[in-house]
């Protein structure tokens, strides 16, 4: 670790708990700053902040002061999702006092190199990739960010021989001054989080933040596919690497139907690919040409991609039955995602569907509901789900009361070379904790089939 002294003395709000906001303040107390929490959640309730007190760390919590700002501090620490509309966040930023989020501080303390990656889907699966990849070859990875694993933690221990793999949400993003990986990963743009940032411009704006701060010594990956992409990443002054699956391409990394290419020249043929998807051979170029730069071996590149079948709960492999190929996307919580996941196979799809209903319009997956041929309907959405999956001329459709009684429905709907394929296009709440959990009992309800 860095031992900087940028911190020493000052007094650093951090604003918000939870994973990031804990990990923040023991560093920054680590590096001589004088700590103070604010927590919305009670004290009685709250076991971090009766941690941090114990360690000497100023805890206020369960309300958030409208003078809390008079203390002069020199620095707030916010909680990603803690939006710029936040009382507390305004005055700050009213003041002219930074507002970060801990990305940065675990850029200012990293030994290691950073590879980040952004973008609106397929951050995880294209992170999980880089990891997988350099850990074959030998480049000692650690996985950090966005994907579960704090990254100023991460950061703490991280080596100068090794290398940071970082998944980036916009809200992390919003909150850096110098941050810059050595290679940074955008996969795609689409309309999201605009509750959080108002417009899809301010959206982007935020996802590009990931090479703002990069110079020509650096490297962009960048989804040559997206014209939204081209034309933000015409910004960076970081050299450019484009990926595109429409064809050979004589820069960057390409694909057609049979070859992947780099630099214009083969480089692997696509049938070792265990993911299935043109979504997923987009996340694969992205993976492959951040590998290939930090000088991964080939080998090590082929071997992740003929065992590597999903992260889980997105598109993720589960099992073999009576011929039909079953697969878990639970994260599937809105229809762009579900989406993508009917475009990835040509099989004819049985597809469990359903859950929170926030009111929002399934429209958009009736292109891809064309080899759907029976759906089963669980959660506050099954009712229009049905109705919806009858005027794309789904010939069966039926309703669940759980995830367990979707997959009996759905192994008695299937027949030998169908896709069983969980893909809610909802949130799981209305039923369920998370999606995490909603995808667990999913792969335990696949597994007992007999």
């Amino acid at each position: 670790m860095i031992h900087t002294t940028k911190f020493q003395h000052k007094k650093v709000l951090v604003l918000g708990l939870a994973k990031s906001g804990v990990a923040a303040s023991l560093l920054l107390h680590k590096l001589g700053a004088f700590v103070t929490v604010n927590d919305a959640k009670p004290f009685d309730e709250n076991p971090d902040a009766q941690s941090l007190l114990k360690k000497g760390i100023t805890v206020i919590c369960g309300r958030h002061p409208e003078d809390l700002l008079d203390e002069g501090f020199e620095l707030v620490v916010k909680n990603p999702g803690i939006p710029y509309t936040n009382p507390i966040v305004k005055d700050a930023l009213s003041r002219k006092l930074p507002v970060i989020t801990e990305i940065e501080l675990a850029y200012l303390i990293s030994e290691a190199p950073m590879i980040g990656i952004t973008g609106t889907n397929g951050k995880t699966t294209t992170t999980t990739l880089i990891f997988e990849m350099l850990k074959a070859g030998g480049r000692h990875p650690k996985i950090a960010g966005n994907i579960g694993t704090v990254a100023c933690s991460v950061a703490e221990k991280a080596a100068a021989d090794e290398v940071i793999v970082t998944e980036l949400s916009s809200f992390q993003l919003m909150g850096i001054d110098q941050f810059k990986p050595k290679i940074a990963v955008l996969t795609n743009l689409y309309n999201a989080h605009l509750d959080y940032h108002g417009t899809f411009e301010e959206y982007a704006k935020a996802k590009f933040g990931i090479t703002k701060n990069q110079t020509e010594e650096d490297y962009l990956i960048f989804n040559k596919d997206q014209d939204v992409v081209v034309e933000w990443a015409k910004e960076s002054r970081a050299k450019k690497i484009p990926f595109s699956i429409q064809g050979r391409m004589d820069e960057g990394i390409s694909a057609d139907e049979t070859t992947i290419y780099w630099q214009g020249e083969p480089f692997l043929q696509r049938e070792i690919i265990a993911l299935p998807g043109k979504h997923n051979l987009q996340n694969v170029l992205a993976a492959i040409a951040a590998c290939n730069l930090y000088g991964c071996g080939k080998e090590a590149i082929e071997e992740v991609l003929k065992t590597f079948s999903g992260v889980r709960h997105r598109t993720q492999f589960v099992r073999e039955w009576k011929g039909r190929k079953i697969y878990n996307d639970s994260k599937a919580t809105n229809c762009l995602a579900t989406k993508v996941a009917l475009e990835a196979f040509q099989q004819p799809i049985v597809l469990i569907a359903g859950g929170l209903d926030r009111g929002h319009s399934f429209e958009e997956l009736r292109e891809a509901m064309k080899n759907v041929k029976a759906v089963v309907a669980m959660g506050e959405t099954k009712h229009r789900f049905i109705e919806f999956a009858k005027s794309c001329n789904v010939g069966t459709c039926e309703i669940a009361a759980n995830i367990e009684e979707a997959v009996e429905k759905a192994a008695e709907l299937s027949a030998s070379g169908d896709i069983i394929l969980l893909s809610p296009a909802c949130a799981s709440w209305d039923q369920y904790k998370s999606f995490e959990v909603r995808g667990d009992l999913f792969i335990e309800a696949a597994m007992k089939l007999s």
